[in-house]
């Protein structure tokens, strides 16, 4: 079970990941792309947390700094209280415990570990499976013997349901279907023991009636494995459908920043801020349809560019209940109840200075999306 009063297995603090983006057509100079911004978030143990977003809000590159994959422009990355680029090194290059303490980088790699949206691009194709999931065995388990290691991998192939075990070992990653492929990377990725695998849209190249069936068998090695799972998915429904059975969180990310984060339960039934009614309004399977809207609870369906962001609440230029504060000051991920949800959302505090702050007119609305361009985005996902 999950104790959200223990030490954080990964604790992201304050962490922010800016990028260059070189202009266009040569133009001197360049912009600063701020995929995320300041975002903090623990993750314990047999925890289960998903990011949502739209496409470019940044949860993909939160998720693999998390793992240690993409380095922080700011902010600290911990695992069981240790900084992973302290330990990995200042120039990236790896470091033992000693006299500063650092963890073994080797042990933290090996302890978080990811599963790529397209499995088949992961797999060598060169290799059978059978040599494909050997390698974390000899590599971590140097004194297991050959039989052992097949009999290990005949058994975990058995129980995702690749059977006969033998014949699937034998074949290669374009010998396997996309979500037996998708079996395969998780098996691999489980077999380095890890405390924590980051699913990066794991799920959604597969068809819809394999989803279900594979958010239930990583729950179910979750349980044999005691590993911890940072889900990414565009699909507020899938999160759902993962976090309710884990009793996890869903995390929702807009423009760089995570804006709101609590159970399924709060999430789904009870959204704080404008963004998620916008992202629940549009996932058909949790649409209040009793409601009768039939446009989206927007002003503006582009995003804006990351490389300008919105002053203040970076939701402001889209959200339909913004206000003049909202363009001035940017609300923090705050648990404004007490009962552990936290909204980044001026509207989550009945005694916040916008409830007698003036409403935007529609023009100003229009001017600040002109001058902040209409054209959507995909960088920084």
């Amino acid at each position: 079970m999950i104790n959200p009063h223990g030490e954080p297995l990964l604790s992201l603090q304050n962490v922010s990941v800016h990028f260059e983006k070189e202009r266009l057509f040569g133009l001197a100079g360049s912009d600063t792309v701020h995929a995320v911004d300041d975002v903090s978030l623990d993750i314990y143990e047999n925890d289960v947390v998903a990011l949502v977003g739209e496409s470019g809000c940044g949860k993909t590159t939160l998720g693999k700094t998390a793992i240690g994959v993409q380095r922080p422009t700011d902010g600290r990355v911990l695992y069981r209280g240790d900084d992973i680029w302290e330990s990995k090194g200042s120039n990236g290059l790896f470091s033992r415990r000693g006299a500063d303490g650092a963890r073994d980088w080797k042990e933290i790699r090996r302890s978080l570990q990811m599963i790529h949206q397209d499995p088949g691009s992961s797999l060598n194709p060169n290799y059978s499976i059978e040599s494909t999931l050997s390698a974390p065995l000899e590599k971590w388990q140097p004194e297991m013997s050959e039989a052992d290691r097949r009999a290990r991998i005949y058994g975990l192939l058995e129980y995702v349901g690749m059977k006969p075990a033998q014949d699937y070992a034998g074949r290669y990653p374009h010998q396997l279907s996309g979500g037996e492929q998708q079996r395969v990377a998780l098996i691999r990725s489980l077999l380095m023991n890890p405390d924590l695998i980051l699913a990066d849209e794991a799920i959604s190249a597969l068809d819809v009636s394999l989803r279900a069936e594979m958010m239930e068998l990583m729950l179910e090695l979750q349980q044999q494995f005691d590993t911890s799972y940072l889900f990414i998915s565009h699909d507020l429904a899938n999160a759902r459908h993962l976090t309710q059975q884990a009793g996890g969180r869903i995390g929702i990310m807009y423009l760089g920043e995570l804006v709101e984060i609590g159970t399924p339960e709060q999430i789904i039934h009870n959204p704080q801020h404008p963004y998620t009614k916008v992202l629940l309004w549009a996932t058909s399977d949790l649409r209040d349809r009793s409601s009768g809207v039939s446009t989206p609870p927007v002003r503006s369906l582009t995003i804006p560019e990351p490389t300008d962001p919105p002053s203040g609440c970076r939701f402001h230029t889209r959200c339909l209940e913004a206000r003049e504060v909202c363009t001035q000051e940017c609300p923090a991920l705050t648990d404004h109840d007490g009962k552990g949800r936290r909204t980044a959302c001026f509207r989550a505090d009945p005694n916040h200075e916008y409830w007698n702050s003036d409403p935007l007119d529609e023009g100003r609305m229009m001017n600040e999306r002109d001058a902040s361009g209409e054209s959507g985005h995909a960088e920084g996902d």
